[in-house]
């Protein structure tokens, strides 16, 4: 009796009319904002035409992402199929392999399990320690520009400071790399991350996404068995030596991890550099603020991580029938918890589109919440802190072409492929 007073009057997807939601509509990659705004006015939790929810108040949206009760992953291979049908041998691909054992992707007891033993080598302090490293990287590459009064500043700069930084922590140096293979390994990235957007991909972009998860596999997997013969004080070395009771990180599960953590820091720091670039050239007042003082990067960073979110939406599956706002949401089905839309609900945020970075009050949703809080986010706000304290004190007069934005395909991460800057 008291299941069906709590699901009363609620609709379910059977009694829901079907919103058109395209995530690969150019319109909504170049400016999602009007169309979640929409949304979040007219039907907050809706169901989609492609047959799962989508959800855009803050309060909804954190709701979902902090219940581990009521939402998780799910059955991996069933969440995949639901896009290229019953038939599709999910777990033949590399690339959805890879992402079926990212812990991100599981659910307790194995997502603790394998949680717990990477948080053991990422820790807190490991990550403080590495604030002289991070500043000498991000001044080593300003050094190598400085002169030419001008970059591009996505490939010049924002993919090399996370990669450079998550080398050093795994040990790997910068000049005993190969000459390319710092690109190399931001484009098997790039390429390979594809698996994360949740759609059918063309044959051709789910081939090329295979064969880079294979390169970065072999790749991060000679990085830890030269780690197993030289250990070092480093984060790889942390991976192979951390253990609960008699439970360490299989090899398997450790390249996993160290793909998921380097292509992390590669798609979220570096656009959040990026994106947080040009909203600074589309609001040049708020530039000279930190130009003036540069102390205000921390507050800067977590200002752009809720204004331009590289991060845009996480799934999450209903374990069993959930009420949610006034729908229904039935056991088995998928919601896309929009956290850019989150950062921009007006009820949270006062003039939400308005990019501030004194601002205060609530925080961003764009590093999660609950269990599968992200577990990179001290080491994103300190590579965001130090490049962007960087960036004022040094070019204090840059300027970025925001006239033409160039967005990367795909919608959960957002984020540039270009932006030249000059100063």
């Amino acid at each position: 009796m008291t299941e069906a007073l709590s699901t009363a009057g609620l609709r379910d997807s059977s009694q829901s009319t079907p919103v058109t939601f395209d995530a690969t509509d150019p319109a909504l990659l170049a400016d999602p904002y009007p169309a979640f705004a929409a949304l979040r006015a007219e039907e907050p939790v809706a169901f989609t035409d492609g047959g799962f929810w989508v959800v855009t108040r803050h309060e909804d949206v954190r709701g979902v992402i902090i219940d581990k009760r009521n939402f998780g992953q799910g059955d991996f291979v069933r969440n995949i199929q639901l896009h290229y049908g019953p038939d599709f041998d999910v777990l033949a691909q590399p690339g959805y392999r890879w992402l079926s054992e990212v812990f991100v992707y599981q659910d307790p007891p194995q997502h603790t399990r394998i949680r717990g033993l990477v948080t053991q080598a990422l820790t807190a302090r490991r990550v403080r320690a590495m604030r002289p490293d991070v500043e000498a990287i991000t001044h080593r590459l300003l050094d190598r520009v400085i002169d030419d009064r001008g970059m591009e500043f996505i490939h010049d700069f924002a993919y090399q400071l996370p990669t450079l930084v998550m080398c050093d922590m795994l040990g790997i140096r910068e000049d005993e790399m190969p000459p390319g293979l710092l690109e190399q390994l931001n484009q098997a990235i790039a390429d390979s991350f594809l698996v994360f957007e949740m759609r059918a991909l063309p044959a051709e972009e789910l081939d090329l996404a295979n064969r880079q998860i294979l390169f970065l596999e072999s790749f991060f997997g000679e990085v830890l068995a030269e780690r197993r013969r030289h250990p070092g004080d480093d984060l790889a070395t942390g991976l192979l030596q951390a253990r609960d009771g008699d439970s360490q990180l299989t090899e398997r599960e450790i390249v996993t991890v160290a793909i998921g953590l380097f292509g992390a820091g590669f798609e979220t720091t570096a656009h959040m550099l990026g994106n947080g670039l040009l909203a600074f050239a589309h609001n040049p007042d708020e530039w000279q603020k930190l130009v003036n003082d540069p102390g205000l990067a921390p507050s800067a960073v977590e200002e752009i991580l809720r204004y331009d979110s590289s991060l845009v939406a996480t799934y999450r599956t209903a374990f069993h029938d959930t009420p949610l706002g006034d729908k229904l949401i039935r056991g088995g089905e998928r919601v896309l918890a929009l956290l850019a839309a989150g950062n921009r609900d007006p009820d949270v945020f006062p003039d939400p589109d308005r990019f501030d970075i004194k601002r205060e009050g609530a925080r961003h949703l764009t590093f999660g919440g609950g269990i599968h809080y992200c577990v990179g986010a001290e080491l994103a706000r300190l590579e965001g802190d130090v490049a962007f304290r960087a960036l004022a004190e040094r070019m204090p007069r840059l300027e970025a072409d925001a006239s033409d934005p160039a967005w990367r395909p795909g919608f959960l991460f957002r984020g540039l492929e270009r932006l030249p800057v000059a100063w």
